[in-house]
């Protein structure tokens, strides 16, 4: 027989056992007067000997046993943290003390009693009192071999949060970062909203949907790429600023930094444009980081990277001039075309100037952007949604920032031409036609929106996610979502 399947057997057997001697092993309600972070700061200065004034209530998980004959020590763990406890068959009870005996590591149980010091100085609950909350079947993974495997422990997060104490702290830390950019737009007069998921026509991203079917309305709906083209609808309406916290879905494919469900916030700030949303960038990533590390200066896999503002800032074209030593205004179409076949990027062929310099950014540049860095103005081919550039209208006025190698964020001049918005939906249209799966479709409601008027906007993205792995130091974006999608475990 399997290990893990007799050792079930036998916690079966014993939650049998526990049945018969009238105990209820999952009782309804356990209320704990403390946790263990609490007693561990209230109760620092015990000493050896018990006193009544210092009694607790806790529940938890048993970590550790060790069983002396007539008495017991174990480590309990609730949400904050581990503390001692000894149990004594003269402190709960003869047949109380062989309930307790028949318990497993992993078992939740509540103990009332009180804090002192052992001998070797820790602190230690001595238990009165002790109640079985809910007898555990399965062991725990074996901490050292069960739960190393990345694949384990994302499959079983619950399993991972149990025996990697750390895991949780980065999920907290997660909160935070929501909390504290939810804070500082809240104190900007920017308006939190909510938008939908199932959308009849999606857009807003160059990314293949999930598709989905209503069978009341008998239509098929998309999971949104984007929730940017109602954000902005709602500018429209009179709304000056507005933001949302995202859950996006792109039917693409899974790596480091790329999950098929991920979170976004995106805002928009009506009467301003991109260099508005630039400065908004830098403060609210900087004072975010300052909140979580209180210095504007943290460490992500070994470097140290500095959000103080003011950042570099550099046109896509300066990039690729300083970083692939390639000047794309001075080169043909077919030259920088071959540079970009020839560093083992496949290109389709009908791919315009403009895209061909985003590949050569994409390829040259990206990867060696590791302090914070804005990358502004864009090809008019890449950027569906922004303004042109009064000055060049083959770039427009759009900027992403990256720090890592990797694009955190990605901001707009918000285009509020219905005229010339139409003519871009038509491009997408026409290479969604040629099967261009991240094209998307004419959205003839959105186009009505703006034909009512639009003021000048500046529109931000930024990907939690991966925001998340630079502030709390993790190489995966899988890290840092709690259920991320995985493949079949068969």
């Amino acid at each position: 027989m399997d290990e893990s399947n007799e050792l079930m057997r036998q916690r079966k057997e014993k939650l049998s056992e526990i049945r018969k001697a009238g105990i209820n092993p999952y009782p309804h309600k356990f209320t704990p007067t403390h946790t263990t972070a609490v007693i561990r700061k209230d109760f620092d200065k015990v000493d050896e000997t018990p006193d009544e004034t210092h009694r607790v209530t806790v529940a938890g998980r048993i970590m550790t046993k060790r069983d002396h004959g007539k008495s017991s020590f174990a480590n309990l763990q609730d949400s904050k943290g581990q503390i001692q406890i000894y149990v004594r068959r003269d402190g709960v009870g003869a047949e109380p003390y062989l309930i307790y005996r028949r318990f497993d590591i992993g078992d939740i149980i509540g103990v009332s009693g009180v804090v002192f010091r052992t001998r070797t100085g820790e602190l230690t609950i001595l238990v009165d009192e002790v109640e079985l909350l809910s007898k555990s079947i399965r062991p725990l993974p074996e901490k050292w071999h069960g739960l190393q495997d990345k694949q384990t422990r994302y499959r079983q997060r619950y399993a991972d949060l149990i025996m990697n104490p750390d895991v949780k702290e980065v999920f907290i830390k997660r909160t935070q970062i929501v909390r504290a950019i939810r804070e500082m737009l809240d104190a900007q007069n920017f308006i939190e909203v909510e938008t939908p998921v199932l959308q009849p026509i999606y857009g807003g991203a160059s990314a293949r949907p999930f598709t989905t079917y209503h069978n009341t309305l008998d239509q098929q709906f998309y999971l949104r790429i984007a929730n940017e083209l109602y954000l902005k609808r709602l500018i429209v309406g009179g709304f000056d600023r507005v933001y949302e916290f995202s859950r996006d879905f792109r039917n693409e494919g899974m790596d480091r930094d790329h999950n098929p469900e991920f979170t976004m916030l995106e805002l928009y700030q009506a009467y301003a444009d991109y260099l508005d949303i630039m400065e908004l960038t830098e403060n609210l990533i900087a004072k975010t980081v300052e909140k979580l590390h209180g210095t504007t200066q943290i460490n992500y896999q070994e470097k140290t990277i500095d959000f103080t503002p003011p950042w570099q800032r550099m046109t896509m074209i300066e990039s690729i001039q300083k970083h692939a030593d390639i000047d794309p205004e001075s080169f043909s179409k077919h030259e920088l075309y071959t540079t970009v076949v020839d560093a083992g990027i496949k290109l389709e062929g009908d791919e315009s100037r403009g895209e061909i310099i985003a590949e050569l950014f994409d390829v040259f540049v990206e990867s060696k952007l590791d302090q914070p860095t804005i990358i502004y103005d864009y090809p008019i081919e890449v950027s569906p949604f922004a303004k042109k550039k009064p000055d060049n209208p083959d770039f427009v006025e759009r900027f992403e920032f990256f720090m890592c190698g990797m694009e955190v964020g990605n901001a707009f001049s918000e285009l509020n031409d219905p005229i010339d918005q139409r003519r871009r939906f038509m491009e997408q249209a026409s290479k969604l036609e040629k099967g261009d799966e991240e094209a998307f479709m004419v959205d003839e409601d959105y186009l009505r929106a703006l034909e009512y008027g639009m003021p000048p906007t500046g529109g931000l993205g930024i990907g939690i996610d991966r925001l998340t792995m630079l502030l709390t130091d993790q190489y995966s974006i899988r890290d840092v979502i709690l259920f991320p999608q995985m493949r079949p475990e068969s």
